[in-house]
């Protein structure tokens, strides 16, 4: 009789690799690819940080979870950048989704509202006589 070798330990494959972004969880490419469908988003709506998104309809049943999310979420306004942040999806992915929910009239994008470079003269009249009534 011949003694046969130990077997090695089971041993679970290999994780891939993933990088943990600053705030340190992982990013899953494969996930991100799957959100954006994996277009590049090359002809994606131009979009910053700043550009406010509001939700103009209800998801509709073949909304992806993240659509979902995002309908959900800007009911009033919020930028870009803080849908990214709540997502927890880089801002490049977050532009091609809401490019998919602008295409469908789901969401509209407004510019950011800009204060005026000078305060109003009878606004800052009106605070100095009520200081001086103090």
């Amino acid at each position: 009789m011949s003694r046969r070798p130990p077997e090695p330990p089971f041993r679970e494959p290999p994780q891939r690799e993933r990088r943990a972004p600053q705030d340190g969880k992982a990013v899953d490419p494969e996930r991100l690819y799957v959100i954006t469908g994996g277009t590049d988003g090359a002809d994606r709506a131009t979009l910053d940080l700043v550009t406010l998104i509001v939700a103009r309809a209800d998801p509709p049943r073949s909304a992806t979870p993240e659509q979902v999310a995002v309908l959900r979420m800007c009911h009033t306004p919020l930028s870009t950048a803080e849908i990214s942040a709540y997502l927890s999806l880089p801002f490049s992915v977050v532009t091609v989704l809401l490019g998919e929910l602008l295409a469908a009239e789901l969401v509209q994008a407004r510019a950011p509202v800009i204060r005026g470079a000078t305060a109003d003269r009878s606004l800052l009249e009106a605070v100095m006589h009520g200081l001086q009534k103090l």
